[in-house]
Formats: C-alpha cells, structure tokens, sequence
C-alpha cells in the first residue's frame, strides 16, 4: 500500500521530517526489529514523513558491495504502510540519491519502485565540478523524480553554493521543497532570495540548519518579487536532529503553525530561549566541537538510551563517540527535559520493538 500524496502541497503545509537512522547490530548487519521500530516511533510521532538513504542513515548503504540501498528503503516503506493502514494520513517519503547522474538515476528508480515521493539529491560528488555541471545534473534526475533540493554545508561534505545557483535551480519545474542546511545566515538567505527572484512560492523552505532550528522556523523573512513585497519563512525540517526526540519536535513545530495562524505581532521570548536550549543540545549530539565526527553516534546514543537500538554502531569502524560525549549526552534530559520525549517512548516502545 501506498498512501496518494499530493507532494507538494503536503510539504507545504510543513512537517516534522527526522532523517532515519540505520539501526545496526555488533557485526554491522541491519538489526531489522529495531529498525522497524525506528520508523514506528516516526509515525507514532506525528512526523509528517522520513527521509531515508541520507547522510543520517549512513551514506555507505548506496554502496553495491554493501547492498543495503533497496532493503533499508524497503523496510522502512513496508513498515511505515503498515503503522498508517486504515488512515487516510498523508506521509511523505523522502529518498537520499547520491553519486553521478548515473547512479542518481538507478537509486530514484528503485525509490519510486517502493513508493516513495521525492528524492533528496546529494551533490556531495560534485563538489569539484562547475555549477552548470551540477545544474544539468539536477536537471536530469527531476526528470525521473520530483526533487527535494539539498544545501549542504561545507565542513560535511557540501560546498558554497551561491545566489546565481540557486536562482537557476529554482527554474527546474519538477523541484517540490529545499533543505537549507549551510549553517551559514548569509548562504541561508541567498536560497530565499533566489527563489522569491524565480517567483517559485510553490518550493516549499524546510530548515536542515540544526543549529539554528527555532530561528529558521519563527523568522519572516522579507522578500520581493515582480514589484511585490512580501515574507517567507520555513515551514518545517528535514532534520538529523529531528530523529530524536520528534514527538517534542512535532508538538514543537504544532505551537509555531499556531503561532503564525494566529497572526501575532510579537513573538514569545521564551522561543528564542527554547531555540537556544536545542541549538547547545544538538552541539552535543552532533559533537560540534569535533568537526561532527561524532554525529551518526551521536544520534544513535540517544536512541540508544532510550532503548530505541542497541548500539552506536555504524559502518565505520573508525566512527566513535568522541572522548566525553557519551557522559555529555547521558545529561540532556536532565539539562533539557522540554526537549526529550522519554516518557512518549517508554510508553510505547515495546510495542514498536514488537
């Protein structure tokens, strides 16, 4: 079964998207039952879809040695189908394509085979290439797969992509949403700039800044087009942050459409306090202080300590907690219980895990 979905007004009505971790066991195989209960705790949630085969899953499953790609898209569709059987909700499923057009190609085709909607394209292979390069490579990939645009910052594998790039790929027609992730104000505000300059209030703005979450979410950002001025501002996340703790996140993102639904002048203070309690927590779980390299088990401990998976392992062997996160991250809930959702998992965990 697949839900319809109409992508692009779903995405523009904003949601909690977590990007899905790979549950491993100790000989690095998929530890399926924690896996399925994974994308059952999403739906549980509220999330308003998944992203899978992303950074966040683990990059290496795109890897035919490996050979993970189809079955992790495949369990993780099968079993969000079978969390929403006899609703009539709608649940976006986002694909990770990575590699040259080539690859980007067979990886949409085996996603639109499972059922899912779009695809969140990677251009992490391209970073040497010209922007018309990557451009043309956009190009071909929407042919075959509405695309779910991806900015990426720099010190993870993206690269600076400016003003003039984004306003030519705001012109590909079959472009449904952005993930804005530079960590970078300045490059965040280009991507708005150029599609309100495309005149494409039809691509839906979705934060990937972790580290600016709340802001992102709250700020109405002034634009003009055609001699209108006028405001945009995101309207959810696709977010490695957000496959944890997403019930808060979804409860989170609830107050702030109310928020905006109710037309306030003024903003409560207490969301730029709340932004800030999720930006040092995410600097925990995403070891900032390290350059990131302690983000994938980052994540995977916090699901660990919920009893959500088993391990922090992933498919580098060399990829660790770095010294001091785990006692560090063993504190948020302590340090942040409006951010957690620890008594929503334990009340339902064993039923996911079932």
């Amino acid at each position: 079964m697949n839900l319809a979905v109409n992508v692009r007004a779903h995405l523009q009505g904003g949601h909690v998207i977590p990007a899905h971790p790979l549950a491993l066991t100790p000989r690095r195989d998929m530890d399926e039952r924690h896996q399925r209960a994974l994308t059952r705790y999403y739906v549980a949630a509220g999330a308003g879809g998944m992203a899978v085969g992303v950074h966040t899953t683990g990059f290496p499953i795109h890897d035919p040695k490996i050979g993970l790609y189809r079955p992790v898209l495949e369990l993780a569709a099968e079993t969000a189908n079978a969390s929403l059987a006899g609703t009539s909700r709608p649940f976006v499923r986002v694909a990770g394509l990575i590699g040259d057009t080539a690859q980007a190609l067979r990886e949409a085709q085996i996603a639109l085979a499972l059922g899912y909607h779009c695809g969140l394209l990677s251009v992490g292979a391209w970073r040497d290439a010209t922007d018309e390069a990557m451009l043309a490579h956009c190009r071909r990939v929407a042919e075959a797969i509405p695309l779910f645009g991806f900015y990426l910052q720099p010190a993870v594998g993206g690269r600076r992509l400016d003003y003039r790039f984004w306003r030519e790929f705001a012109e590909i027609a079959n472009v449904v949403a952005i993930k804005v992730a530079p960590f970078d104000r300045y490059a965040t505000l280009d991507v708005v700039r150029a599609l309100a300059d495309a005149g494409r209030d039809d691509i839906a703005l979705y934060t990937g800044n972790d580290d600016a979450i709340v802001a992102d979410l709250l700020t109405d950002i002034p634009v003009s087009s055609g001699g209108r001025a006028y405001t945009r501002h995101f309207v959810g996340g696709l977010l490695g942050q957000w496959a944890v703790w997403t019930h808060t996140a979804v409860q989170m993102l609830d107050e702030i459409k109310a928020w905006r639904a109710r037309g306030e002048a003024s903003m409560p203070r207490e969301w730029l306090t709340r932004g800030a309690a999720l930006t040092m927590a995410n600097a925990v779980i995403f070891d900032a202080a390290n350059s990131y390299t302690g983000c994938l088990p980052g994540i995977l401990e916090i699901l660990r300590l919920q009893g959500l998976v088993r391990g922090t392992w992933t498919f580098d062997t060399h990829e660790q907690l770095s010294p001091g996160q785990g006692d560090m991250l063993a504190r948020l809930s302590a340090l942040y219980p409006g951010l957690t959702d620890d008594a929503f998992v334990a009340e339902h965990r064993d039923g996911w895990l079932s």
